[in-house]
């Protein structure tokens, strides 16, 4: 009989920040391993995730599986009987392990495909048929939970009661319900049934769920939960939008799910705290009500906090007064603590503090955090005199962008480091540049963030990044795999974004050289620079699939290790134009030959191509070509005319077409042999000032 399954384990309250996940990974491992053993080929599942349950419903499962029919191959039938036309061993063992005898094994051609030593036809072989009778799913189902709940992403599991059993959290009932039946097994110690409990406050009793088809639909109507957690959080997000009325909601996508996770069936309600605690940062209050309290903070319409915030409650109530005052009174706590850290932090100037990062280890190998900010002062300073910037007033933001470590408000909300140094160097009489370079230094923190908005910042977020890569890669700690515990990934991408994005001319090299200078002797690896720069390349081709160039552009200017990360990206446009020139392909093609033919020439004097000792039409015609093209080309490629050096190129391919048909390179005589090749290396320099076209070939 085809019908919906439904399982459901009730839990104390899962972890909130996981539980989606948990959800999900549930419901795909049990559909799969229904599937899996047959019990399912054209129904779809449903998820279903609460605080107190994880659920799953698929439909059209069977409650059989279907017959099997199963083959078994044995012996060639040449080898099957001896001279006397007896069963050999062999064959009358395979009839044995079957269960049956000769007599009842079949024949079964078999196509030989060839071998490799010409051997190809049909061979016999000896074979077994039979049937398997589908099993019930009363033999597998409990077995199927048990193995998908034990593959589940939960890092810490925990027992209860005086049992052996295990999960993420106790687990109180268990419903296996196929259609009306329920689906007698058990799994972690409960025998399965067809009830559960609501919410926890809001409904009373047992409730039983008579047809799984019905689960989401009696556990709302009956027991007041939203089973869906989808359909939980698109409830609030439509319940703050409401409630929310002409404010703005702060960002709040990653606390959405969060909070979806915390109830059952939500209610949305608006509360106020005292306008004075708005004197703080509102950095500061938006994420003490975020973090601490999962509220959600409102702004106006040009993004100023407003003294008003919406909290998502687990009780729907005709008079929410009372819950709506006792927020308001734990968040005046939180917000006093905020308001208490901020007061005292700026009774200290951050240059006082910055001393005290002597006492705070930055790296055990690495040295402290004052001797960290001296290294990023020093670098930043020499970037800024490079981008002709103030480089005293990077040194200075290098020298305080640490300071606020050191603070009561950071060491709360560690996520305010930065923000919180800019507003205390802005009350401590420090220029506006120097506060927002502290800020900004951290930029971009994350896939997409703003990047630091004049050359100051970006002075002293380069020296910031630059440092951790060099000394951390330096003493051998490189990512693996998916770890990458001091985010090195993270901050090779910010240096290749700031660079990249904000069009500032400095050599990558050059810089990861002078980071490394500013380490003691002996510290770090001679190599570091040099690997550092390799490990960041890698990154870069990820940047740029992500700006949908094609692998083959990205390959043709990044195999060329460029250093100038704001060029690559003209670079690359550059190809990409020229990809589209009727030309390309043969001449990536030719340049692809030029490089092979230079490679297996070993090598090659450096000399100039010697027009006397030219004999043929077409090598003269070429070597004319490229003294030509040559002065305009190197002009283009260092003015940044990378486009119309591609595109200038492409006028040569006539010429290049024709000396390969009728010029043999590697002639015998030495002297002819060794001009053609340094004309062919003079062809290839110049076609890959740009890029490697050769990476272009087909």
């Amino acid at each position: 009989m085809q019908d919906t399954l439904l399982i459901e384990l009730r839990t104390e309250e899962l972890p909130p920040k996981s539980l989606n996940t948990l959800g999900q990974a549930f419901a795909s491992g049990i559909f799969e391993e229904l599937k899996k053993r047959g019990f399912v080929a054209d129904g779809g599942f449903t998820a279903y995730a609460t605080p107190r349950r994880l659920a799953v419903s698929v439909t059209n499962v069977q409650g059989r599986q279907p017959d099997q029919n199963l083959t078994r191959k044995g012996p060639a039938v040449a080898a099957g009987f001896d001279a006397e036309g007896k069963p050999t061993p062999a064959l009358a063992g395979f009839a044995k392990s079957c269960g049956t005898d000769v007599a009842a094994l079949e024949k079964h051609s078999d196509t030989r495909q060839p071998d490799g030593l010409g051997t190809s036809g049909k061979a016999e072989f000896f074979v077994f048929r039979s049937t398997r009778a589908g099993e019930q799913l009363e033999q597998h189902l409990a077995g199927i939970v048990e193995g998908v709940l034990k593959k589940l992403p939960i890092p810490k599991m925990m027992r209860w009661g005086d049992s052996d059993v295990q999960f993420v959290r106790p687990v109180h009932s268990l419903i296996m319900l196929h259609g009306d039946r329920v689906v007698p097994g058990v799994v972690l110690g409960l025998s399965s049934g067809n009830k559960t409990l609501g919410h926890r406050f809001l409904s009373k009793g047992e409730i039983i769920v008579s047809r799984a088809d019905q689960y989401e639909q009696v556990l709302q109507e009956q027991g007041t939960v939203i089973a869906s957690f989808d359909r939980r959080m698109h409830a609030i997000k439509a319940g703050l939008e409401q409630a929310a009325g002409e404010a703005v909601l702060a960002e709040h996508q990653a606390l959405l799910p969060e909070v979806a996770a915390l109830v059952e069936y939500p209610a949305v309600y608006a509360g106020t705290f005292n306008p004075e605690f708005l004197k703080v940062p509102q950095e500061c209050l938006i994420l003490s009500m975020q973090q601490h309290q999962k509220y959600f903070p409102l702004l106006d319409k040009v993004g100023k906090l407003l003294p008003r915030f919406l909290v998502v409650s687990n009780l729907q109530t005709v008079d929410p007064s009372h819950i709506i005052h006792g927020n308001e009174r734990v968040l005046r706590a939180r917000l006093s603590d905020a308001k208490f850290f901020f007061e005292q932090d700026q009774k200290t100037r951050l240059d006082a503090r910055v001393e005290k990062l002597g006492n705070m280890v930055y790296h055990n190998r690495l040295g402290t955090q004052l001797e960290r900010v001296n290294r990023i002062r020093k670098l930043a300073g020499e970037i800024a005199r490079q981008l002709s910037a103030s480089a005293e007033l990077a040194e200075r933001a290098g020298y305080l962008c640490k300071a606020d470590l050191l603070t009561d408000m950071v060491g709360e909300f560690p996520e305010l480091q930065g923000i919180m140094g800019q507003y205390y160097a802005l009350h401590d009489g420090e220029r506006d540049e120097v506060a927002h370079a502290i800020e900004a230094h951290y930029h971009p923190r994350f896939a997409g963030d703003a990047l630091p908005q004049d050359n100051i910042g970006a002075a002293v977020a380069l020296a910031d990044k630059l440092d951790t890569l060099v000394g951390i890669y330096g003493i051998g700690l490189v990512p693996t795999g998916d770890k990458d515990p001091f985010g090195l990934r993270r901050h090779a991408l910010g240096v290749l974004r700031i660079l990249a994005e904000s069009s500032l001319p400095l050599d990558l090299v050059q810089l990861l050289q002078q980071a490394k200078s500013l380490f003691p002797a002996e510290m770090l690896a001679d190599s570091v620079a040099v690997d550092v720069h390799g490990f960041m390349l890698e990154r870069l081709k990820n940047y740029l699939r992500d700006k949908n160039f094609a692998p083959d552009e990205i390959d043709a200017v990044v195999s060329q290790s460029p250093t100038r990360i704001d060029l690559v990206v003209p670079r690359l446009e550059a190809v990409r134009a020229f990809k589209k020139l009727p030309e390309a392909e043969a001449l990536a093609a030719a340049n692809k030959r030029i490089q092979n033919i230079l490679r297996k020439a070993g090598d090659i004097p450096d000399a100039e191509p010697d027009p006397a000792l030219m004999s043929e039409a077409a090598e003269k015609a070429l070597f004319a070509a490229v003294n030509e093209l040559a002065p305009g080309v190197v002009s283009w490629v260092g003015n940044g005319g990378y486009t119309e050096a591609l595109t200038a190129l492409a006028g040569v391919r006539a010429e290049v077409d024709t000396f390969f048909d009728k010029v043999m390179v590697m002639a015998d005589e030495p002297l002819l042999r060794n001009n053609r090749l340094a004309l062919l290396k003079s062809l290839g320099e110049l076609m890959n000032q740009v890029a490697d076209i050769s990476k272009l070939a087909a």
